[in-house]
């Protein structure tokens, strides 16, 4: 069975720093491009950065310089490092992972990060 688990969300003040984590169990982790995304009440889903397998990245032009996303495969986690946090910042964090090149999507059930003074 597979499962993708979030965890790092929380409150935290504007201009703060929280680590989001998202560990996957059931697949062969390391071949899975792994993305995050978030939505905020009353919006549409939005990617927020994306990692392959070989460790490329990618980022929404809203959060580059102030967001990293990296992985270890051997723990079969992703980490999403977000810093300079801002009140539009907030919003339920999902992982998604995608096997590029297979049958495999799956997504987790999200963790809340509200940026707030």
């Amino acid at each position: 069975q597979v499962q993708l688990v979030e965890s790092g969300g929380g409150l935290v003040q504007p201009g703060g720093s929280l680590r989001l984590s998202c560990a996957a169990s059931g697949i062969i982790f390391s071949i899975y491009v792994v993305t995050w995304y978030r939505q905020a009440p009353g919006k549409q889903r939005e990617l927020v950065a994306s990692i392959t397998g070989g460790g490329r990245s990618n980022f929404a032009d809203s959060v580059k310089g102030r967001i990293t996303i990296s992985r270890d495969n051997a723990k079969n986690t992703v980490y999403l490092q977000m810093n300079s946090l801002k009140p539009e910042d907030t919003a339920v964090y999902y992982c998604n992972a995608r096997n590029p090149i297979g049958a495999g999507d799956y997504w987790g059930q999200g963790t809340q990060v509200t940026v707030s003074s």
